[in-house]
């Protein structure tokens, strides 16, 4: 019997590390150029910034004319190689905490975002050292010709500040910050509300009312965490003075973001992240459901 019972929950884990694997790779595919986008506007300092975009349209057009297409899928290595187990560790780990919760005294509800929560703080120990080198390769204006490849990126960071809080994992405590608040809200909201709305028999009025649940699941979790991702930036981001740290902790870095330069610029990025997230949020929940529901069909 427990043989059975070991069998079951492999096959299982399997069908949830593949569907959450292929969820996260159909949105990094579709959705990286505005990803580039956001990190260039998080990382500019104000209007002081010789560098500075003056619109998300200006943006667009700056990196088109510098860089050229590829300039809009500079970093996209890092994501992709962590996609796959990052995704995947997302929906495992949320599936498990949940179950998990279900032995204890909380609300269904309440479970939901609790689970969703301890999910995006394990995602972020797995992508963290992917964010620092993808960020610093979003931060790059040189033309894609001429910078870095990815792994001589991570080998120069590896080289000049190790493994540690300053080197590969610098800015841990905001990506915590943000993984955790945005799947708390993304999976709570989500499974919540999809509960509330009856579903349809018709499969694509059925399709249009969990893209609908997931884009606004995406675009709420997206303005909620969005301080600790400028944080994040700041902090992984080339310094305002080379060889001078500024931006140290994940606090310490929104004070001083606030201080400088108002409370709107803690919310810098917003438009492009909600653009990526918002019908990227939906679409992985969907291509997850989807792949995990085909998963337990046929294999």
């Amino acid at each position: 019997m427990s043989e059975k019972k070991q069998q079951s929950f492999l096959r299982e884990a399997s069908h949830q590390i593949m569907a959450g694997g292929s969820a996260g790779l159909v949105e990094i595919c579709l959705m990286h150029p505005l990803d580039v986008v956001k990190t260039r506007f998080q990382i500019q300092r104000g209007k002081s910034d010789p560098n500075s975009y003056k619109s998300l349209g200006d943006c667009f057009r700056t990196i088109f004319r510098n860089e050229g297409l590829i300039g809009f899928y500079k970093g996209i290595l890092p994501p992709i190689l962590a996609e796959t187990p990052k995704r995947a560790v997302k929906f495992f780990t949320f599936e498990q905490y949940k179950k998990l919760l279900g032995f204890t005294p909380l609300s269904p509800g309440l479970a939901l975002s609790v689970a969703g929560l301890g999910s995006g703080l394990t995602e972020a120990v797995v992508v963290n050292p992917f964010e620092v080198v993808k960020v610093s390769l979003q931060a790059n204006r040189d033309a894609f010709a001429v910078q870095p490849s990815t792994f001589a990126q991570a080998r120069l960071i590896i080289s000049a500040n190790g493994f540690g809080l300053k080197g590969l994992n610098k800015g841990l405590t905001s990506t915590l910050g943000r993984h955790g608040v945005f799947n708390m809200i993304y999976f709570g909201f989500y499974f919540n509300v999809k509960d509330m709305i009856p579903a349809s028999q018709d499969p694509s009025l059925e399709f249009l009312r969990k893209f609908a649940i997931g884009l606004t699941s995406g675009t709420i979790s997206s303005c909620v965490n969005i301080p600790f991702d400028v944080a994040k930036s700041r902090i992984q981001g080339p310094q305002p003075v080379p060889g001078e740290i500024k931006y140290r902790t994940c606090f310490q870095t929104m004070v001083l973001v606030y201080r400088e330069e108002g409370y709107l610029a803690l919310y810098k990025g917003l438009i492009p992240k909600i653009m990526r997230l918002g019908p990227g949020g939906a679409v992985m929940l969907l291509v997850y459901e989807y792949a995990y529901g085909w998963l337990q069909k046929n294999w």
